[in-house]
């Protein structure tokens, strides 16, 4: 069967917003009695529950910062008691301690019925085999994608990340028709598909549903290539519920926004304040329905923006274009802002290359360096020695281009660059800043 919800997936935008701001109105007052930090926050700017009566009064709200989620650890931000958490996940950030979420029941069956709808959206129904090599765990993919798959009532192959061989194995043993998994290592599964002869067309993979972490235009029409599939985005953050927030529609046009559960606000990323309609900045997310860990304008970082029109799916949710980086991922090399995903691009644009690359930003003498490191192909790398400098020099001067910036370009050979099972780490920056 299909599981779509088109009352809410296809709501008029009037009716939802009559929605949205009766269900703010309830989030704010079960927030300012349960949360003391949002109670704390609150006060600080002389706002009570009472003045917020409408989406328009969102702006009054304080944001949320990953820092609190952090300085509230472990439950300080639960809006429930513990006896009525069901799951509770974890973020494996990078630095200080992990942020903590936790779900009710209801909130489980909310993030089902999330991923379920963006599967749907995607192609998938009831009748696919669904392969799931996201880590399962704290980590909210594994488990977030699988409970949606059942719910949808689709077969589920709970491979997880890791022992590429037997996930290989696996796909070509139980013929699934859709994947889920990072796309740095989907990337990586169909170089190892092609290594054992198989073309896309023998591949059984029909649908690719891939995130966790930025990918271009350029890697989708990579991936399409090389599996023989559709390849959707979809979108989530542990702290706001997981994967399932938002996800594409087969058009690829944008990722629809389960608005009945989330307001996505866009705001200059320097003042806070809004954007106007369609201009770029950061990602701002307002849990409506979530129980256990409740959220206020949460700022994601990532720099995005929306799309009102109606879908010609026939979805009427806001839709977030790809995100094109993240304002804390964000290199500044020599004053110029640099995202990761921009130097994916360029380096995809070109024959010869590999889609494995490694970033090395360093500084000497008190001066910035940048040098982009990326595989040869197999082909390629049989290839003249004038004829490799001759790419090298030509992605250099592409680069310079684009960035503004000197960048030094290292083709290496085949398999020498790390591979991840998980989300791809594609800079190490060793600036003592």
């Amino acid at each position: 069967m299909n599981y779509w919800n088109e009352h809410f997936e296809c709501m008029p935008r009037d009716e939802l917003r009559v929605l949205q701001s009766r269900r703010l109105e309830k989030l704010v007052d079960r927030i300012y009695n349960n949360v003391p930090l949002y109670r704390k926050k609150m006060e600080d700017i002389g706002i009570e529950p009472g003045d917020i009566r409408t989406v328009d009064d969102i702006t009054k709200l304080p944001f949320t910062l990953k820092t609190d989620l952090r300085d509230s650890y472990p439950f300080g931000m639960f809006a429930v008691p513990l006896s009525e958490i069901n799951r509770i996940h974890a973020s494996s950030g990078t630095t200080g301690k992990q942020t903590v979420v936790g779900y009710t029941a209801r909130d489980l069956d909310t993030w089902a019925e999330c991923v379920a709808r963006g599967l749907v959206s995607c192609g998938i129904t009831g009748r696919s085999i669904i392969h799931i090599a996201y880590g399962y765990g704290l980590f909210t993919g594994g488990l977030g994608i699988h409970n949606g798959a059942e719910k949808l009532g689709a077969a589920v192959v709970p491979a997880s990340s890791g022992n590429t061989a037997r996930q290989v194995t696996l796909i070509e043993d139980f013929r699934p028709d859709a994947i889920c998994c990072t796309p740095s290592y989907a990337l990586f599964l169909a170089e190892e598909l092609a290594k054992k002869g198989l073309t896309p067309e023998e591949i059984s993979l029909k649908v690719g549903v891939f995130g966790a972490e930025p990918w271009s235009e350029a890697m989708r029409a990579s991936l399409e290539e090389k599996l023989g599939i559709i390849a959707c985005d979809i979108y989530g953050l542990s702290e706001v519920m997981g994967p399932g927030v938002a996800c594409e529609c087969s058009l690829r046009k944008g990722m629809h926004v389960q608005e009945d559960h989330f307001i996505v606000e866009v705001i200059n990323p320097e003042t806070g304040e809004p954007v106007a309609p369609g201009e770029p900045g950061e990602l701002v997310f307002t849990t409506l329905t979530k129980q256990g860990f409740p959220l206020i304008r949460y700022r994601t970082r990532d720099i995005s923006r929306l799309n009102y029109e109606k879908c010609e799916c026939g979805r009427t949710t806001a839709r977030i274009e790809k995100p094109s980086g993240r304002s804390d991922d964000m290199l500044i090399i020599r004053g110029v802002n640099v995202f990761p995903s921009q130097v994916e691009t360029v380096l995809i644009e070109f024959g010869g290359t590999a889609p494995y690359y490694m970033i090395y930003v360093d500084r000497v003498d008190n001066h910035d360096t940048m040098e982009v490191q990326v595989e040869m192909t197999e082909a390629f790398f049989s290839d003249k020695i004038s004829e490799i400098n001759n790419l090298e020099a030509r992605i250099k001067a592409r680069l310079n281009s684009i960035l503004g910036l000197n960048v030094k370009v290292k083709l290496t050979e085949p398999g020498s660059l790390p591979r991840f099972e998980g989300k791809a780490k594609h800079v190490i920056d060793s600036r003592k800043i």
